[in-house]
């Protein structure tokens, strides 16, 4: 049988083929990908022509199109819907793939050829996407290694290599360890304080691994889940705490304190080796922030405000529930304080977000009111499980933009969290057109029940579509530039920008309506939620900020300190009490143990990007407001300036055009409840 990832889809938009492809493909197409791609840059470097952008940057674009086909499928395959089969093909190839990336950025001849482009950058015809692309190419690969000596180059491979594997092995170990303490619940009158909906989900949950007649809890990635604001039983919130924070950290075979504890050292020595003082050195000196003095400087801004502000907090909730405040009573009792002073309950708002009716009148309705894209669902076309669903995607004169593919539920087999990935990404030079996925992980209710959201699941949905968005509206010629193919610390910025339109006035009340009776949710209800916006900001960015710093001190370790460091909870313990932020009521957003995005998913010494991009998110959404909100024209601004760039210039110079200025960051600190 032919490999399926042999040659570029004949679907359209060269969708995957999902319905031809099984697990042992993608063995096979790895191997081949990888011996391709080798043979097309022998070819670059085996040229005795003086290099030029047409032999030597436009052939590197083009390479690896087959490894790249069946990485963007498999990748996602590993994180949606994994097995035996594909955790095990990962944990094969994690260590062989850095060695292939490797070989790329550290050929000698390919860096001196790149390095002669960028020398000679000022005299060559080049536009200034192409210049952009040389500079960022050449600064890459020189600070992967390229200059290094055969030995140092030697060892970096090394350490690449195990770092790529000690990453599998984490999400693998957090993807078990968050399956095996599920929350079994015997008796129903336990789940009290959940909506019918939600208990039908929690018994589906059960039922779907045979435990018939009793109902499970499912764990989601961030410390907190959403259901300690409304389970009245305190027991089983402790119950669910403690299972939360108990990921990775067991002493079984899915514990991820020694695999953490090995990723820091040797991201520290690496950074040594390339000359940096320390892995959050190194990854900040290719980010806009550029120091890890500048990331420090605004944590530590921010820090001793949200501090207090949650300490404020506190002492509103102990006074309405009469006994001291722990981690797992916080949600629980600040809905009471909602409740109380602002007359919000959010639990209560799940009959206006029905999901259909978000995703069709909510989330594409304000895409095609900003930006004058619509949306056809495409039953003819297989996604990678039966509940992804995919549209076709249409610019205002009709024209084909792209596909989204939208995998709404959580099951057993995906990691937690909610993401954005690509099948393919734009770009002139292959003559391709965007096909996007969202992944979140809504638990499913029963047959016959509507999916109801909570009100964060609704602001996930708009945060992770601005990530369809930026991937589908990007208009590049390069694939490298192609889409969220910007800064680590830029990259939430559009999708962050998205979540305004949740609560815009005459959006809000088209798509969130009573699944029941159809009525709009009243307009005095989302006053009262304005009105209460930043209730729970103190606690709110207490806990991120604690995951920042937390993330920051394991990546401020010099080679030597993160040698000596032997003890996980007693290094977490010390990083957030200089801080300030060590409150026990409020846990950081993600402990070590099971902190997914700085050990298996990209963000090491990068976490802080969120709100680092809240500063220009919070100062966008001024000028959406002093501009006019949801208008075509405000669109097409940010996409001309933001979405539709990709990686093709300085994002912060694209935003000081967009913007006429800086970005300001008061904006944000008026947002956070920090502005005093």
């Amino acid at each position: 049988m032919t490999n399926p990832f042999f040659a570029p889809s004949t679907l359209p938009y060269q969708l995957p083929p999902f319905a031809e492809i099984t697990d042992d493909h993608y063995a096979e197409a790895i191997e081949a990908g990888m011996a391709e791609q080798r043979r097309e840059i022998e070819a670059i470097t085996a040229q005795a022509d003086e290099p030029t952008f047409a032999n030597t940057i436009e052939p590197l674009e083009r390479s690896g199109q087959l490894l790249g086909r069946v990485l963007r499928v498999f990748f996602n395959k590993s994180s949606a819907d994994s097995n035996d089969a594909t955790n095990a093909l990962e944990e094969r190839y994690a260590a062989l793939l850095s060695a292939h990336e490797d070989a790329i950025s550290l050929d000698a001849t390919l860096f001196a050829r790149i390095d002669a482009l960028y020398a000679q950058r000022d005299s060559l015809d080049l536009s200034d996407d192409q210049r952009y692309l040389i500079e960022r190419r050449r600064t890459e690969m020189f600070l992967a290694g390229a200059g290094l000596d055969d030995a140092a180059k030697a060892r970096l491979s090394e350490l690449n290599g195990r770092l790529s594997t000690l990453s599998t092995k984490f999400q693998n170990n957090l993807l078990a360890d968050t399956n095996d303490l599920a929350v079994v619940v015997d008796d129903v009158a336990e789940l009290d304080g959940l909506t019918s909906g939600e208990i039908a989900a929690c018994a589906q949950a059960a039922a779907d691994r045979g435990l018939d007649g009793k109902y499970l809890i499912t764990l989601v990635l961030p410390t907190g889940h959403p259901y300690l604001a409304s389970l009245t039983n305190r027991e089983l919130r402790e119950r669910v705490m403690r299972a939360s924070r108990a990921r990775g950290s067991r002493g079984n075979d899915h514990d991820n304190r020694e695999v953490l504890l090995e990723m820091v050292r040797l991201r520290a020595e690496r950074a040594e080796l390339l000359g940096f003082d320390s892995h959050s050195a190194f990854i900040t000196a290719n980010q806009t922030a550029k120091t890890a003095d500048n990331v420090a400087a605004m944590l530590d801004r921010l820090a001793p405000a949200a501090a207090r502000n949650a300490l404020a907090e506190q002492e509103k909730l102990e006074a309405i529930a009469g006994h001291p405040i722990e981690a797992h009573d916080w949600a629980f009792y600040s809905e009471k304080v909602r409740a109380a002073e602002f007359d919000v309950d959010t639990a209560a708002l799940r009959p206006y977000f029905e999901a259909e009716r978000v995703l069709h009148h909510g989330v594409f309705a304000a895409a095609t009111r900003v930006f004058g894209i619509t949306f056809a669902e495409r039953t003819d076309l297989v996604g990678y499980h039966p509940e992804a669903r995919v549209f076709e995607v249409y610019n205002e004169d009709g024209s084909e933009l792209g596909l989204y593919v939208l995998d709404l539920y959580t099951r057993d087999s995906k990691r937690g969290g909610a993401w954005m990935n690509s099948f393919v990404e734009q770009n002139e030079l292959l003559g391709q057109r965007a096909v996007v996925v969202n992944n979140l992980n809504v638990p499913k209710p029963s047959a016959g029940e509507p999916t109801l959201l909570t009100f964060d699941e609704v602001n996930t949905f708009f945060h992770e579509f601005g990530h369809a968005l930026h991937g589908l509206l990007a208009h590049v010629t390069y694939p490298s530039q192609a889409g969220t193919n910007v800064f680590r610390d830029f990259v939430e910025f559009p999708s962050q920008v998205n979540e305004m339109w949740m609560l815009w006035p005459g959006l809000v009340e088209d798509y969130a309506r009573h699944h029941v009776t159809g009525e709009p949710i009243p307009a005095e209800t989302i006053e009262k939620i304005r009105a209460s916006e930043t209730w729970g900001e103190g606690f709110a960015t207490n806990e991120y900020l604690a995951a920042s710093l937390l993330d920051q001190a394991w990546h401020r370790l010099s080679a030597e300190e993160a040698n000596a460091v032997t003890d996980v909870a007693a290094f977490e313990a010390a990083a957030l009490a200089r801080a300030g932020l060590d409150n026990p009521a409020v846990p950081t957003r993600y402990s070590s143990t099971y902190f997914a995005h700085i050990f298996a998913g990209g963000y090491g010494a990068s976490y802080y990007g969120y709100i680092w991009s809240e500063v220009l998110d919070a100062d966008t959404v001024e000028w959406f407001k002093e501009n006019g909100g949801l208008t075509r024209a405000n669109g097409d601004r940010f996409r001309e300036y933001i979405l539709g760039i990709g990686g093709t210039r300085d994002p912060l110079e694209s935003y000081r055009e967009f913007r006429g200025r800086e970005a300001v960051i008061e904006p944000l600190l008026t947002r956070r409840g920090l502005a005093a």
